[in-house]
């Protein structure tokens, strides 16, 4: 069985490098080999800001292994949430495969979504920004936004959980698409222009959207709130910990 961590992939060598690394712990935990591989865009990305490897792919990497006799794979989400149009699309690719090859096996574990521990990881990172700003600042949750109405769910219930984590208010936001408010609109509000604010990032990688110099910050420098943004999700501990059980358990239903 190929084992693949899988995420949405970026131009940006620093979210290959995240996925690489987890990868590389997700291994260490398990004790198989865990292959990072990006759906789209990621061999884009200079060799030589990968340490001379290029990054790999979706539809490259299936292919290269079918070929080399791999009938069965298992694909380990990266993903906030599967759901969305990027899973769904993704999901298709593999179907095309599928019939192009003459079939293979191919299971999903659970995510980050599935594990309930969005909310938790949110409101640690949430306390270690608070220590910088006053109290009662005001927190608001931003995710990348879309198309996809499940995203925009798990979004609110996120912020809810964490909230009731918290024990404050979290305001649900999204960076773009079409379930408002979006981010630049809310900090531009009452209670939140010309005040010390926490951005709470549910993003799992630096990127165009959430690393330096990225979107999020380019809104939150154009705001008229003070906005502290909180570390990402994606190398909190829980992550490595929640990903590794998920493919224990699917590694052991795979044998039962």
């Amino acid at each position: 069985m190929i084992i693949a961590l899988i995420d949405n992939g970026s131009l940006e060598a620093a979210a290959h490098l995240r996925l690489r690394a987890l990868a590389l712990a997700l291994s260490d935990q398990t004790g198989v080999n865990i292959h990072p591989v990006s759906w789209k865009h990621s061999d884009r990305v200079p060799a030589a800001a990968l340490g001379d490897r290029p990054g790999e792919t979706l539809t490259p990497f299936v292919r290269r292994h079918v070929d080399d006799g791999a009938h069965s794979f298992l694909f380990v989400p990266f993903f906030i949430s599967p759901q969305g149009a990027i899973g769904s699309a993704l999901r298709r690719d593999l179907e095309l495969l599928q019939a192009e090859s003459g079939g293979f096996d191919l299971n999903f574990t659970p995510g980050l979504a599935e594990s309930g521990a969005l909310a938790s990881i949110i409101a640690d990172r949430v306390r270690q920004t608070s220590p910088a700003t006053a109290s009662d600042a005001p927190i608001v949750l931003v995710d990348h936004g879309g198309p996809s109405s499940s995203s925009a769910g798990l979004r609110d219930r996120v912020a809810a959980d964490a909230a009731a984590l918290l024990r404050r208010s979290v305001h649900p936001c999204s960076m773009e698409g079409e379930h408002p408010p979006l981010l630049e609109h809310l900090l531009a509000n009452p209670g939140f222009a010309d005040r010390d604010v926490i951005v709470a990032q549910l993003f799992l990688s630096p990127g165009r959207h959430a690393g330096p110099g990225g979107d999020i910050e380019e809104i939150c420098r154009s705001s008229p709130a003070r906005c502290h943004r909180t570390a990402l999700v994606g190398d909190h501990p829980k992550v490595t910990a929640i990903l590794s059980a998920a493919i224990r358990r699917s590694l052991s239903s795979a044998t039962d």
